[in-house]
């Protein structure tokens, strides 16, 4: 059957989608066993398409199966390269033996996602085509309402944008995705997006600093990073004068004496600091603005990804913090702002129960932590080069 038998017909979503959505919601609901909890378990990702190019860049990506519509191309294929083609035949997909892999549900108001029907369905894996503009809304409700459900689920997507969508729907995510698109430009988007989410599961390697120099400086031009998510206690950025040892400046999440709790807020240090990104690399303070990512860390090394809201850079007093490696002769330096508010994380918890020291209490002798990594850097990347910062 041709590859445009599965085009299926725009419906124009309700004026007030929602509460139907809610209602639908709790009906699968009842269907399915509630007792599981959210896990890390692998995504599934299968690729359609008609271009031999985004063939080539999926399986170098080591994403090996292929929907088509038609048994000729998926034949053609099969020949020049391992691949696993799937077979759209209606609503129904096959495999090259003619057993059936998987159903499709077509999904354009309320009413059809209220019919479908994991538990009842004779195939592991449920393919959804959301239509009619429909995708973030949808996508939480099916995710809220499969959860312990036998089936896996997957949603057509028409780039990487809208996959990610649909992975990250309520912070689980659904089960999977089917990539159609024809430009391998996706592929690649789609790769990158989890290369970093399987960075996040890492763990970064911090080490005791002791503090061996507090001086105040005078007024420079600090950042303050809004991040689009919350930090808890123990969380902060990796920030540094020097790329060689970055400091893990704590988040606003304390309440003090002087000013509310922002626990989305790190007061970060000048404009010329270097800042930890996802992927091994750094930026400059300055350089941040909405929508970049910086990756926030906790006192067990612990990260995850943060999406910039706002970047604030005001003039305001310094205070210089240097420190030594435990055991080394490496020496780190940072610039923070002189206030009660800004703290560098520590690497226990203190009699007091703090994991952070307010740089306006912190002393020679106290230890901090510090990520020690490669000091040259081009364009933010780490290379192997001959330098010096002082």
């Amino acid at each position: 059957m041709a590859v445009s038998s599965l085009a299926f017909a725009r419906v124009l979503v309700p004026p007030s989608p929602r509460t139907a959505l809610a209602s639908a919601c709790s009906h699968s609901i009842k269907m399915c066993a509630s007792s599981a909890s959210p896990s890390e378990s692998k995504k599934t990702v299968w690729v359609w398409t008609t271009n031999r190019q985004v063939m080539t860049a999926a399986v170098e990506r080591g994403w090996s199966t292929f929907l088509f519509g038609s048994k000729d191309l998926g034949k053609d294929w099969s020949s020049t390269a391992r691949i696993n083609p799937l077979f759209i035949d209606g609503l129904e997909i096959f495999d090259e033996k003619k057993q059936k892999i998987a159903v499709i549900s077509e999904v354009s108001s309320p009413g059809e996602l209220e019919l479908i029907q994991p538990d009842n369905v004779e195939v592991e894996n449920i393919v959804i085509d959301f239509r009619g503009g429909w995708q973030v809304i949808p996508a939480e409700n099916i995710v809220a309402a499969f959860q312990g459900c036998r089936g896996t689920v997957l949603a057509v997507s028409t780039n990487s944008t809208e996959a990610q969508v649909f992975l990250e729907a309520l912070e689980q995510g659904l089960d999977g995705v089917i990539l159609k698109v024809e430009d391998m430009d996706d592929i690649i988007k789609l790769k990158d997006y989890f290369d970093r989410r399987n960075e996040a599961k890492s763990q970064l390697m911090l080490t005791k600093a002791t503090v061996s120099k507090v001086e105040v400086v005078g007024m420079g031009d600090r950042v303050c990073v809004d991040l689009c998510s919350m930090m808890r206690p123990g969380e902060g950025l990796l920030v540094g004068s020097y790329a060689r040892g970055m400091f893990l400046v704590h988040s606003e999440c304390l309440e003090t004496n002087y000013i509310a709790s922002r626990p989305f807020r790190v007061n970060a240090g000048p404009a010329h600091a270097y800042v930890a990104v996802p992927g091994g690399r750094t930026s400059y303070l300055s350089e941040l603005q909405s929508g970049r990512e910086v990756i926030v860390v906790d006192q067990n090394g612990l990260w995850r990804t943060a999406i910039v809201g706002r970047v604030k850079i005001e003039s305001r007093p310094l205070i210089l913090v240097e420190s030594k490696e435990n055991g080394g002769d490496d020496t780190y330096s940072i610039f923070l702002q002189n206030a009660e508010t800004v703290a560098l994380i520590t690497p226990e918890k203190g009699s007091s129960g703090r994991t952070a020291i307010p740089v306006t209490s912190l002393k020679v002798g106290d230890e901090v932590l510090v990520r020690k990594q490669g000091g040259a850097r081009h364009t933010g990347i780490g290379i192997q080069e001959f330098i010096v910062e002082k």
